[in-house]
């Protein structure tokens, strides 16, 4: 007969439990630098915006308006002082009358701000960048309790559905300023020259960031049981799905567009620079 083999020897401590791991994590590849160029490149767009938007003044060059400043809501827009009322571009200048003594582009910057802090890609930069929550894919953040955005107030970053239709309608301004842009210094048609390309650019980027958006892709593809029932929302699915792939580098394009198309505005309209123009 054999002999019974000795059972090992009981554990003191529970059998699934994680493994203990003093280390902050194990990762030996440069993963801070990620969260380092994030954060740097959304701080040094907020500095620059949040200066841009208290100067209220060089922002408006004929045909070309920042997009930092469109729509122009205020009757105190300095274009709308300067010249000649009837002929400006802007839609719905003035509409909120004398009250607001600032810059317009304090209240015009908050709904598209809004859109892209509560954005899925933008929550995920700032959360490692500013938050370190956490600062990186398998690193440990400093804290030691995680309630994620069940709890004011990150419970409120669940509003973005609802900011995407406001950022539609900016899409459409930003459009729009970018066909007027092909009108000369008085108001004809038929101009084009480096700023309607610059605005060109800043529209398409700033429709392609909003269409991408996980939201969009939700409204056009969500609650629907049977694709086959509904063809054109499903090829409108699929080409949003498309670009919900790209979603981040559409984030970080159009961001850095909308900061140089303000910068462009702005050099020429103090004379900095001249506009070239083709035509």
């Amino acid at each position: 007969m054999a002999a019974p083999v000795a059972s090992p020897p009981a554990s003191s401590g529970p059998q699934n439990a994680r493994a203990a791991i003093a280390a902050r994590t194990l990762r030996t590849d440069r993963w801070w630098l990620p969260t380092l160029t994030s954060g740097s490149v959304l701080f040094a767009f907020i500095v620059y915006a949040t200066w841009a938007a208290l100067q209220n003044a060089d922002y408006f060059a004929r045909p070309y308006i920042s997009p930092l400043y469109s729509p122009c809501i205020a009757s105190l827009c300095n274009h709308a002082r300067s010249g000649s009322v009837h002929n400006i571009h802007v839609p719905n200048v003035g509409i909120i009358g004398t009250w607001w003594p600032y810059s317009a582009a304090i209240l015009i910057l908050a709904f598209p701000g809004l859109f892209r802090a509560t954005c899925y890609y933008y929550r995920k930069a700032y959360y490692r960048s500013f938050l370190l929550s956490p600062p990186g894919c398998a690193v440990a953040e400093p804290r030691k309790k995680y309630t994620g955005e069940s709890r004011f107030p990150l419970i409120l970053q669940n509003v973005h559905r609802y900011f995407f239709y406001i950022a539609v309608l900016f899409a459409a301004i930003n459009a729009y300023d970018a066909v007027v842009a092909f009108r000369d210094t008085h108001d004809r048609w038929g101009h084009m020259g480096f700023g309607t390309l610059v605005l060109v650019a800043n529209a398409v980027m700033l429709t392609l960031y909003t269409v991408s958006c996980h939201s969009c892709r939700h409204i056009i593809g969500g609650r629907l049981k049977h694709f086959s029932r509904h063809p054109i929302r499903f090829r409108m699915w699929g080409w949003v799905s498309v670009l919900n792939r790209r979603h981040m580098e559409l984030a970080w394009i159009s961001l850095v567009v909308v900061a140089l198309a303000d910068v462009y505005v702005r050099l020429v309209a103090s004379g900095t620079i001249t506009d070239p123009r083709f035509f």
